[in-house]
């Protein structure tokens, strides 16, 4: 096992809350878990604008608040061009957030049940398992012109 691995799995304590966030063009969708992977809530939709993006905050607030856990991850694919807008809105927060590898969903999808049938809640929960597992990675966002986000 790699150091940086052994890092990203020692990151993940009870007291983490984590986030996985399927991105597509218009409606997100997420799932959050803890440190086990045992489902918290059911999936939350929202849209890929300002809005959107204010509700995904205001619930990882609410349920980190709620459950007592102060260490907040927020996974997500890098799907396209889409993804960007919510990971620079989330770091510019403080948030952490990370990217999972597109094809370790699709294994980890059949893994689960069996089936790589492709539905977006159920994403969102593989996704956030796979940072809980430790199977992410800190992304390189260049800075963005902050008059977009303000």
């Amino acid at each position: 096992m790699e150091r940086a691995e052994i890092a990203r799995l020692e990151a993940i304590t009870p007291k983490t809350l984590i986030c996985g966030i399927d991105v597509s063009k218009r409606v997100h969708w997420a799932r959050f878990v803890d440190y086990r992977g045992i489902p918290i809530g059911k999936a939350i939709r929202f849209e890929n604008n300002r809005a959107g993006f204010e509700h995904i905050v205001s619930e990882t607030q609410r349920i980190s608040k709620v459950r007592g856990m102060d260490d907040v991850i927020l996974g997500m694919e890098p799907t396209g061009p889409y993804w960007k807008a919510l990971a620079w809105r989330l770091k510019g927060l403080g948030l952490h957030v990370v990217t999972v590898n597109s094809h370790n969903t699709k294994q980890a999808k059949s893994l689960d049940d069996n089936s790589p049938t492709k539905n977006d809640p159920k994403d969102a929960l593989v996704i956030a398992r796979l940072v809980k597992d430790g199977r992410y990675f800190e992304p390189y966002l260049r800075k963005m012109c902050s008059q977009n986000f303000g």
